[in-house]
C-alpha cells in the first residue's frame, strides 16, 4: 500500500473510532416538551346549535389521555345516564364522547373537562378546555360568578360542585335531595372562585355541595352545603360569596342491641343530650338505671338492674322529634368488670384538672379515701366535680411548676353500679417549670361581643379557647411551644359554642373571623391586637 492511500485508510479509521464514542451513552433529547396538546378539529365544532348528534369527536396534534375523569369532568346540565368519554386507560389523539342521555331541547350543554386531558409523554394538560353545545337555536351566555369559603376552616375544600336550581311552579326547598341542578360547575383542586357558565336567565337557587359521593344530591349525614340566603335573578353582575359547612345530623337513634349483662348499646346520630330511655316492659319496684356514653363512639349506653328473668324487653328511646319503641332480646353474656384509667399520666398542665373515669357508672365515690401530696409529702387539698355521661370525675387542685404529685386512691373509694369496687390505686403526676411554656395576650379592636377566641393548629383543632362577653385582654397562659392559628367566632346567640347553618330551616352559620398565625415561643411572649372590619 503506497504512503498516500495508507494516509486516507487511517484517516477514516480514526473518523469513524470518534463517531463511535460520540454515540455512546444516553442521548439528552433536546429540551423538555412543555408545550400542551392542541386541538385540530372538533366534530360536531363547539358551540354547535341544533346539535342532534350522539358521538363528539375531539382531536389534537399528539397523542393524550385523561387524568381525574371522574374528578375533572363537569357536565352541566347533569346527564341522568353518564356519557362514555374515551380512551380509558390509554392514549389517542382524540377524544370520544358517546352521549346515551335524552338531551333537553333548548338547552345549552357544556363539557367542562378541568385538566383532565393530558400530553401521553410529560402530563402537560390542556387547561379547562370546554365543549359547548345546544340543542336549540343559539348557545345561552349569561353566568353567575362568586367565591366559595369555609364557615369555619381557614381554607375551603377542593372539588366543590356550585349549582343552580330553577324556581319554576315544581319547585321546592327539597329538591336538593331528590334532584339533580338545573346548571352545575366545580371549583376543582385549587380554586376558590367559581363561575356557573352557559345558563339562561330565569330565577335560580344557588347553592354549593361538597358532594362525597357525586350524586349532585345533598346527603346531611356525609356532605357540606352553602346556600344563598335568597334567589337570584339572571342576568345578574353580583359577585356571590358562599360559605360551606356540615350541619349539624338530624337525630336518630339505631336500633339497640345487647352488648353485656344488664347494658344496653344504642347507636345515634346527631345530638344526644336530649335523648331519653326507659323500659317499658313490666319491671320490679326496685328497678334502676343509669345512661353513659361511650368514650369514642356515637353510642349510649343504658344499664339496668336486678337482671331481668325474661326473654325480650321494650326499650323506648324519646327525643324532641323522635319516639320509638324497640324489643331487645336478653341472652346470656358476659357480665362487664370495672376498669378505671386516668388521664392525664405523667406530666400535667398547670391549668389541666385529673381526670379518674370508669366503664361501668360510678354510684358513689368517698373523697376521704384519696390522697393527695407535692414532692415534699404536703398535703395537697383538691375538689371533684362528676359528669356522670362520661362518667368521669375531674379532681382539680392548684399546682406549681416543677412539683410532682402522688396520688393514693384506697380501696372501695369507688363503687359501681353493680357494686363493684376498686383496689388501691396510685398515681404519679408532674408539672413542668414556667420556662417550658409562652404566652400570648390579645387586645380586641373594633369587637362586637360575645365572641369565642380560639388557638388551633393548621387544620383547626381547637388548643385553647377563651369566652369574652365584654371589652377586655384575652390571655392564654402556659402555651406549650407552637405554631397557633387565630380563630374567633362571632357567638350571636351568646350560647358560648360555634353554631353551624340549616339548609331547611334557613339558617346560616355563625360568622367566624381569622387572623394571622402566631409563633409561641418557650419563656417568651408578646401582645397581640386583633382589628376587626366594620362588615
Amino acid at each position: 500500500m503506497n504512503k498516500a492511500l495508507y494516509n486516507v485508510v487511517l484517516l477514516v479509521f480514526i473518523s469513524l473510532v470518534f463517531a463511535n464514542c460520540a454515540n455512546r451513552g444516553t442521548p439528552d433529547g433536546g429540551p423538555k416538551d412543555e408545550t400542551p396538546p392542541k386541538i385540530l378539529e372538533e366534530m360536531p365544532k363547539n358551540f354547535s346549535t341544533n346539535f342532534k348528534g350522539k358521538v363528539i369527536k375531539i382531536y389534537f396534534d399528539e397523542y393524550v389521555k385523561l387524568k381525574d375523569i371522574q374528578k375533572q369532568l363537569i357536565i352541566s346540565p347533569p346527564m341522568n345516564t353518564q356519557p362514555e368519554i374515551t380512551p380509558l386507560g390509554g392514549a389517542s389523539k382524540y377524544i370520544t364522547i358517546k352521549i346515551f342521555d335524552t338531551l333537553q331541547p333548548n338547552t345549552t350543554y357544556a363539557f367542562n373537562f378541568g385538566n383532565s386531558i393530558v400530553d401521553n409523554n410529560e402530563g402537560i394538560p390542556y387547561p379547562y378546555y370546554r365543549y359547548v353545545f345546544s340543542t336549540g337555536n343559539y348557545i345561552d351566555s349569561l353566568s353567575v360568578k362568586g367565591t366559595i369559603l369555609d364557615a369555619l376552616k381557614k381554607q375551603p375544600e377542593a372539588f366543590v360542585n356550585v349549582a343552580l336550581y330553577e324556581v319554576d311552579s315544581t319547585f321546592t326547598d327539597s329538591i336538593i335531595y331528590q334532584k339533580k341542578p338545573k346548571y352545575i360547575t366545580n371549583t376543582l383542586d385549587s380554586l376558590t372562585t367559581f363561575s356557573i357558565d352557559n345558563i339562561k336567565a330565569g330565577k335560580y337557587m344557588l347553592v354549593a355541595l361538597k358532594d362525597a359521593n357525586g350524586d349532585h344530591k345533598f346527603q346531611q349525614k356525609t356532605d357540606q352545603i352553602a346556600f344563598h340566603k335568597s334567589f337570584i335573578n339572571v342576568p345578574t353582575d353580583s359577585l356571590y360569596t358562599l360559605k360551606l359547612f356540615a350541619e349539624d345530623l338530624d337525630f336518630k337513634a339505631m336500633r339497640p342491641a345487647l352488648a353485656a349483662t344488664q347494658k344496653i348499646a344504642v347507636g345515634y346520630e346527631g345530638d344526644y343530650t336530649k335523648m331519653k330511655m326507659k323500659v317499658k316492659s313490666e319491671i320490679p319496684p326496685n328497678f334502676q338505671s343509669r345512661i353513659t356514653k361511650d368514650e369514642k363512639t356515637d353510642t349510649l349506653y343504658y344499664w339496668y338492674k336486678p337482671k331481668l328473668e325474661v326473654d325480650s324487653l321494650i326499650l323506648n328511646v324519646l327525643h324532641t322529634n323522635f319516639d320509638k319503641d324497640y324489643t331487645v332480646k336478653l341472652r346470656k353474656q358476659k357480665k362487664d368488670s370495672l376498669i378505671l384509667k386516668a388521664n392525664p399520666s405523667g406530666t400535667i398542665g398547670l391549668d389541666e384538672p385529673f381526670k379518674i373515669s370508669g366503664n361501668i357508672p360510678f354510684v358513689s365515690f368517698d373523697a376521704s379515701k384519696v390522697n393527695l401530696i407535692d414532692k415534699d409529702s404536703v398535703k395537697v387539698d383538691f375538689t371533684t366535680n362528676y359528669d356522670s355521661i362520661s362518667n368521669t370525675y375531674a379532681f382539680n387542685f392548684k399546682k406549681n411548676q416543677e412539683n410532682k404529685y402522688n396520688m393514693r386512691v384506697l380501696p372501695e373509694a369507688f363503687v359501681d353500679f353493680f357494686d363493684n369496687k376498686n383496689d388501691t390505686l396510685n398515681y404519679g403526676l408532674s408539672t413542668r417549670k414556667d420556662s417550658d411554656f409562652g404566652f400570648v395576650r390579645f387586645t380586641l379592636v373594633n369587637a362586637k361581643y360575645p365572641l369565642i377566641v380560639q388557638l388551633t393548629t393548621d387544620k383547626g383543632e381547637v388548643k385553647a379557647e377563651r369566652n369574652t362577653t365584654k371589652p377586655e385582654t384575652i390571655d392564654f397562659m402556659n402555651l406549650p411551644p407552637s405554631t397557633y392559628f387565630i380563630r374567633i367566632i362571632h357567638d350571636a346567640n351568646g350560647n358560648g359554642k360555634y353554631d353551624t347553618g340549616n339548609y331547611l330551616k334557613k339558617i346560616q352559620p355563625e360568622k367566624v373571623s381569622h387572623f394571622n398565625e402566631i409563633e409561641v415561643r418557650a419563656d417568651w411572649g408578646y401582645p397581640e391586637t386583633l382589628e376587626f372590619t366594620s362588615e
